[in-house]
């Protein structure tokens, strides 16, 4: 038996009074789970079926998956347009229904790239800060290792998250193609208002150009206001290792809570001045069409969502007892509560949030759920701590239309057939 000096404080108490997650709510939905495992032909109190022991592999100089373990990232060239030749691919998303916790490993973060991964050499590559500052200054990946630095947990979203269901829903999709282009990372490095002191900004230097160093030169114009001069910094780490190279290696500007092409990869070049520069890349690229006709223009920051992993699209499930299970996050600040509703958004319960809840990271959330066997709509909907609350879809559409295309975040509806079967659905 469990002592509840062997329950992490941060689970002490979690959701008391609530009809979410609890010991003696498990304990009664798991009678039959353990009824259908010992029916099953497994020995009571007995290892006797369980392989014996061996000798194992040799330790190397990294640690590789299992065999048995099967986890992707899955490459699109588009809305609707999925599992292409990686040469045809502009995304490629996290498989997010087959991850736990809230950290997403590094080599299965969600890509997005405009021409290809560059092979930049970190002894050559070099940052220019400029333009309307006392001091120029050219920099390296030692000068700024050598620098203060912060670390920090924080999410990072392609604006094309969610597209999939702007006019229409697939019902074979999966909540990886769903809801893929969102990941979390530890990311360090050395803080954006360190830098400015450095070069001297001049006070009447207002935004800031971003230029990454691929063939497309991806470049954004950045307000400077107080939120993103305390938050954003330049990043060399990234869950405790050097930036990959599909994610910005060796430098990138981590923005967190803003747009994903805000976070420029391959970071070359920060200039300073007292207006947007008007790049192709919030012009042309990254503007959001309005449903009468007009466009939005630097939409930078990210919204409230949340999303069900588990169960989610094409998965197929037994009546009893279920974990419903999934990821909430905001770019304005921590998620305050995620609700779930079992029968179509009538009603709707409170679920648990796995602490740590960080502001502008994932929150991973949880509740236990019967499934009487009956057809009904799974749907998820979150709250942050500056009280923004994620739109159901009718008012999220009224609202923004179906011209757009980026910055999706209506809540997002499971169907579950009597037979078990989950499918994407619109509401």
């Amino acid at each position: 038996m469990t002592n509840q000096s062997d329950i992490p404080v941060e689970e002490r108490g979690a959701n008391r009074g609530q009809s979410g997650l609890s010991r003696r709510n498990f304990i009664v939905a798991s009678t039959g789970l353990a009824g259908s495992i010992a029916g099953g032909g497994a020995a009571a109190e007995s290892l006797a079926d369980v392989p014996p022991r061996e000798v194992g592999a040799d330790l190397g100089g990294h640690s590789e998956r299992s065999k048995y373990v099967k986890i992707s990232r899955i490459p699109e060239a588009g809305p609707g347009k999925r599992n292409v030749d990686p040469s045809d691919a502009i995304n490629s998303k996290a498989p997010i229904d087959k991850l736990f916790g809230s950290i997403t490993p590094s080599d299965l973060h969600y890509e997005r790239s405009h021409s290809g991964v560059p092979d930049l050499d970190p002894v050559k590559h070099r940052l220019l800060v400029h333009g309307m500052v006392r001091t120029p200054l050219v920099l390296n990946v030692d000068d700024l290792k050598a620098m203060p630095s912060v670390s920090r947990v924080v999410f990072i979203e392609c604006t094309g998250n969610g597209w999939e269901n702007w006019k229409k829903a697939d019902e074979n999709l999966t909540v990886q193609n769903t809801h893929g282009l969102v990941s979390t990372n530890e990311w360090t490095g050395v803080p954006l208002k360190f830098l400015i002191d450095v070069v001297g900004k001049d006070r009447n230097s207002t935004w800031m150009l971003a230029e990454g160093g691929d063939a497309a030169g991806v470049a954004r114009s950045i307000p400077l206001t107080d939120e993103i001069l305390n938050e954003a910094f330049v990043a060399y780490g990234q869950n405790g290792e050097p930036l990959r190279p599909a994610h910005g290696f060796p430098m990138r500007l981590i923005m967190p809570g803003f747009e994903g092409n805000l976070n420029i990869k391959w970071l070359r070049r920060l200039k300073f001045g007292d207006r947007p520069w008007m790049t192709r890349w919030e012009t042309a690229r990254y503007t959001q069409l309005r449903a009468d006709g007009k466009a939005t223009q630097f939409q930078l920051r990210m919204e409230t969502n949340s999303v069900i992993t588990s169960p989610s699209g094409t998965m197929v499930i037994k009546p009893g007892y279920q974990r419903i299970t999934g990821l909430a996050w905001s770019g304005h600040g921590k998620i305050a509560k995620v609700e779930i509703s079992s029968d179509g958004a009538k009603n709707w319960k409170e679920a648990q949030l796995n602490l740590p809840v960080l502001p502008k990271a994932q929150t991973r959330f949880q509740m236990d759920w019967t499934w009487d066997g009956k057809p009904t709509k799974i749907v998820s909907r979150a709250t942050d701590d500056k009280g923004n609350v994620q739109p159901e879809r009718k008012s999220f559409i009224g609202a923004i239309g179906t011209n757009a295309t980026f910055h999706y975040n209506a809540q997002q509806t499971w169907s579950i057939e009597e037979t078990g079967r989950v499918r994407n659905v619109l509401d």
